[in-house]
């Protein structure tokens, strides 16, 4: 067989595995689908064998093991073991404000016991298949209920071995600050479209990185001249290609085959390191077994939710929770995600795994799993060493999220599968599963929307149970788990706000997940844009349509439930036990209903982008600034920074009208950077004692914009974590954002959205 042939073979087995292997997994899901379809129609039918199995298993739910009962008399002390839990938690989190290895195996014990008890109650007590129609939202909620618990049970396991390596990395980096290890590095800088005032702080800031055994490649995938020149310009190297199969991975692997560093470094377009990047993570490479190191992305910007809330100073981006929480934990379970961005490779291990994936959406993620199943490690430096530009507007954060699953999931249908690769040991598989699982508990998010409705509209009871037993089975274990959530995820997100963000999203992502299994390639790779403003408010009625409906059938579901609830009051103790069950199922469902309504109604408020001229960012950023202008020498102190201009808080008086030096030109020095810098004064303003002044720079030169790029986005250690707020301050701000939304009665905030900077 010649060489020709035998590829050509190789490439129709492929094709064959590939297709055998999509097959088999869209036909597992819709056989898992139809039969129960199958199963709950032959109920629904009276179908005699279905129907005394579930009557036998209705006889079980209303036997339930003694140890599965609750008290019936001496109510008052029930609460007695959840109030002794609380104290314990509030002891706990006081004593280790972080999760320590011994705070972090007593929570985790705490949660996995009560999570187990609550599990065992669930599927031998309060399932209600009374009849056909009450039994199948019941089993349905239990199957949702399940999903999400399965994918917290994996999460609450892989806690016990989380990994932190700072102090590592401080003892590795000797060896680079002394000079004893400096391989030769190769930063690569993918771009497709991105404007280039974004590409110039980008390529500053990789240059600006302390070591010296470095070079810069710019990557464009568009062929422009514009970029070309700003290569030139700042002394990097420009790479294209002629043509741009399969994105950025395409790209990346084209620009692979043109250089000969060791390490290889990846920041997206609009990713900026700081200084001390190289320096905290090349050492770890000194150990031949590490193939890949991945450090949190940071941005710079307010996501869109928080934008467009109000609320860029209290919310914390939703990535956040991935890299506090989720790699730390990946990491000590050996099964790190490589995000695409901000990560340093061993030239010979991503050469040995055959480059970056080219066959999927998430070329990155592929990537490390090829990497870890060839017996390289992956590991996790949880350091801010970069930030980048969040998505600007609500429809490309969505698209950005729809893409993430799509490519995740993806997994199922490629060789790359996590679950079955070749070389992976079962905790990385574990930790890859709760990652696939992820995107499956939309489904339970859009049926925990759905299911109250049921209790109105339909009379279903899907959860048979009484208070006693709620408040004995189900209180302690939602407390505490609501107690420990923020805590366990390092002040991240609370579990209220966490909500928000996952329900403003869910049926998208779940038609995704849907499509994904049914065709998975059928949607290419999109850049998400980036450097993008806008005029106006503008709402994204493609994501909002599903929620309105919603939003107003709960509605109607909230006043039914409540009116039914209002009205059966005076006569609870007088119902029959069936009617009695009712009733506090009406109950359950006009508040779930309650709340539901107020997540749905932030929900809209969120799909409502607001106004944002100005594609610069700007920093509060104090430094010492002295002022020359109309032949004054003036000190000040800036309270913002961008790299188009400053707002300077004066220090003395002005022997000249404010409103005269307005369109003046004027020099500024900011002594601490000896950045020399020169504008036009655009708009003057007293506030009290101080004076201030709105100052546009002029374009600099190169060596000024390096100072300036430096000064604002590579200063090591500048990008700080901030804290989520607790749960009940959570509660309140949702309250307060849906009665006196800040995008509409914060006439400031508007104002500085609208572009007062001229």
């Amino acid at each position: 067989m010649s060489v020709s042939q035998f590829m050509r073979f190789h490439s129709r087995h492929r094709l064959f595995r590939r297709v055998l292997r999509l097959r088999v997994a869209t036909l597992v899901m819709l056989g898992i689908v139809l039969s129960a379809i199958v199963v709950a129609a032959a109920w629904l039918a009276g179908e005699g064998t279905i129907t005394q199995l579930f009557a036998q298993l209705k006889v079980l739910q209303e036997n339930p093991p003694i140890w599965l009962q609750a008290p019936t008399s001496h109510q008052k002390y029930l609460l007695l073991p959840t109030f002794g839990l609380l104290v314990g938690i509030f002891a706990v989190m006081k004593i280790s404000p972080r999760p320590r290895p011994w705070s972090g195996w007593l929570v985790v014990g705490i949660l996995l016991g009560l999570m187990g008890r609550y599990v065992l109650w669930r599927s031998l007590s309060t399932l209600n298949l009374s009849n056909p129609l009450n039994g199948v939202f019941s089993l349905w909620l239990f199957f949702l209920e399940m999903l999400v618990l399965f994918s917290s049970t994996i999460q609450l396991f892989l806690m016990l071995n989380v990994k932190d390596r700072s102090q590592q990395a401080s003892q590795v980096a000797l060896a680079v600050t002394s000079g004893r290890y400096t391989p030769s590095v190769d930063i690569l800088v993918p771009t497709y479209n991105e404007p280039v005032f974004i590409l110039r702080r980008t390529i500053i800031g990789c240059q600006a990185i302390d070591y010296a055994n470095k070079t810069v490649y710019l990557l464009d995938d568009t062929k422009r001249s514009e970029v070309k020149k700003l290569a030139s310009e700042l002394g990097c190297v420009y790479i294209t290609r002629n043509e741009s199969r399969y994105a950025k991975a395409g790209n990346l692997n084209h620009a692979i085959a043109k250089t000969k560093g060791e390490l290889i470094v990846v920041f997206d377009a609009d990713f900026v390191p700081t200084k001390n990047f190289l320096t905290r993570t090349v050492g770890f490479f000194q150990n031949e077994k590490i193939g890949l190191i991945q450090t949190p992305q940071s941005f710079y910007n307010a996501d869109p939710i928080a934008h467009n809330l109000g609320l860029e100073d209290v919310l914390t981006p939703e990535e956040e929770v991935f890299y506090r929480q989720i790699q730390p934990i990946r990491d000590g379970a050996g099964g790190v995600v490589c995000a695409g961005t901000s990560f340093v490779v061993r030239r010979c291990a991503l050469e040995a795994a055959g480059g970056f994936v080219t066959n999927s959406l998430s070329e990155d993620y592929f990537t490390g799993i090829r990497i870890s199943a060839l017996g390289y490690q992956l590991i996790y430096l949880d350091e801010k060493l970069s930030a980048g530009l969040a998505a600007e507007n609500i429809a490309a954060h969505a698209s950005q999220r729809l893409r993430w699953a799509r490519g995740t999931l993806q997994a199922f249908f490629l060789e790359t599968n996590p679950l079955t690769i070749p070389g992976l040991r079962p905790i990385q598989r574990l930790a890859h599963l709760e990652g696939l699982l992820h995107w499956f508990t939309s489904f339970s998010r859009v049926g925990f929307l759905i299911m109250p409705l049921a209790y109105s509209f339909f009379g279903v009871i899907p959860m048979q149970t009484s208070l006693i037993e709620l408040l004995y089975f189900f209180l302690p274990y939602y407390l505490v788990q609501l107690s420990f959530f923020s805590w366990l995820n390092y002040r991240s997100r609370s579990a209220l706000l966490s909500d928000i963000y996952s329900l403003a999203f869910c049926f998208p992502l779940a038609l995704t997940v849907i499509q994904v299994m049914l065709n998975p390639f059928s949607k290419g790779f999109k850049v998400t844009p980036k450097g993008i403003k806008r005029d106006r408010f503008v709402f994204n009625w493609a994501l909002a349509w599903p929620l309105i409906i919603l939003f107003i059938a709960t509605a109607i579901s909230l006043w039914r439930n409540l009116g039914m609830a209002l009205l059966h009051l005076p006569s609870m103790h007088t119902m029959a036990p069936d009617q009695q069950d009712l009733f506090e199922g009406i109950s359950l469902g006009w508040i779930w209903s309650a709340y539901n309504l107020l997540l749905i109604g932030i929900s809209l408020l969120i799909l409502l982008d607001v106004p944002k001229q100005d594609v610069y960012e700007w920093f509060d950023l104090q430094r010492v600034v002295r002022v020359e202008v109309a032949n004054q020498t003036l000190w000040g102190i800036t309270t913002e920074i961008s790299e188009i201009g400053a707002s300077i808080k004066l220090t003395q008086s002005i022997p000249l009208p404010l409103e005269k030096l307005e369109t003046l030109s004027v020099k500024l020095e900011m002594m601490e950077e000896k950045l020399q810098l020169s504008g036009v004064v655009t708009q003057t303003s007293q506030e009290k004692l101080f004076s201030t002044l709105q100052v546009a720079f002029d374009t600099p030169p190169v060596k000024q914009q390096r100072r300036l790029v430096e000064m604002l986005f590579c200063r090591p250690g500048q990008w700080q974590r901030r804290e989520t707020p607790g749960e009940l301050r959570s509660l309140f701000l949702l309250f307060k954002i849906l009665l006196k939304p800040r995008v509409l009665f914060d006439k400031r905030r508007n104002l500085l959205s609208a572009g007062w900077r001229k």
